[in-house]
């Protein structure tokens, strides 16, 4: 979400009425979520103004680690340089950190091609944005879940119930630090998860959703102490309820 929130407002910084902005004092604390949208803070240090060449030896972006040689435009314009300061440090200062972690492994290798190419100043903030869409697109639709075993009949379900709250097993990344709450696109993959932990007995899909759209699971090791619930669903391993009276 705060990746693809800050390409859509460096998408817009490119292609401002203004003309190309460029963020000249990019940290992260420049920044904050404002109703799950990323804003700037500060633009004191904007500038609409690009370095101006008579070659393109001119037009040498460096950073830190790395340096990218650019074009010198007819106009004596080094082409596109605000747009590519802004993605390279929006590669340095958030995707390196966020993108690897927490997104389902079907994602992750879509993901890496992202941190790639705007690491190496291949993708530019159009091709950057397209990318982010398509994995939101397959994250949200359920497209990237792959073709496997129908695992939801080894469980049984009740409408109207759910255990009570309280400490658990953890896992990552979870959305509560008490226990192993995780986004799903359905229930047939909750079963999948479930039955990939070792601990987990089983699962409560509650009404609430996230950011994009998606139900929340909690994964637990007992199925014990339940109470009604008309907004919850939970689903006990056939394994787990056998011999015992529900």
């Amino acid at each position: 979400q705060i990746c693809l929130s800050l390409v859509k407002l460096l998408f817009y910084l490119a292609h401002s009425p203004l003309g190309s902005i460029v963020l000249l004092d990019f940290q992260p604390r420049q920044f904050v979520m404002v109703d799950g949208n990323l804003k700037v803070t500060d633009m004191d240090d904007a500038s609409t103004e690009e370095l101006s060449c008579k070659e393109d030896n001119d037009c040498t972006l460096d950073f830190p680690t790395k340096s990218f040689p650019l074009k010198c435009s007819v106009v004596g314009k080094c082409e596109g340089i605000n747009e590519k300061r802004n993605l390279f440090n929006a590669y340095r200062y958030f995707f390196t950190y966020l993108l690897p972690h927490s997104a389902p492994p079907a994602l992750r290798p879509l993901l890496s091609d992202i941190l790639d190419a705007t690491g190496d100043l291949r993708y530019g903030i159009n091709e950057t944005l397209r990318a982010f869409e398509k994995v939101l697109h397959l994250y949200k639709s359920g497209l990237y879940l792959q073709k496997k075993p129908l695992l939801l009949k080894d469980y049984i379900s009740l409408k109207g119930f759910r255990t009570v709250e309280g400490e658990d097993y953890r896992c990552w990344p979870s959305y509560s630090h008490l226990g192993c709450l995780l986004s799903i696109h359905s229930a047939e993959e909750a079963a999948a998860i479930c039955n990939s932990q070792l601990q987990c007995q089983s699962f409560i899909v509650t009404q609430h959703r996230t950011w994009t759209g998606r139900p929340l699971a909690s994964f637990q090791s007992s199925w014990t102490d339940l109470i009604p619930d008309s907004n919850a669903v939970v689903y006990i391993k056939r394994s787990a309820s056998s011999g015992k009276r529900l």
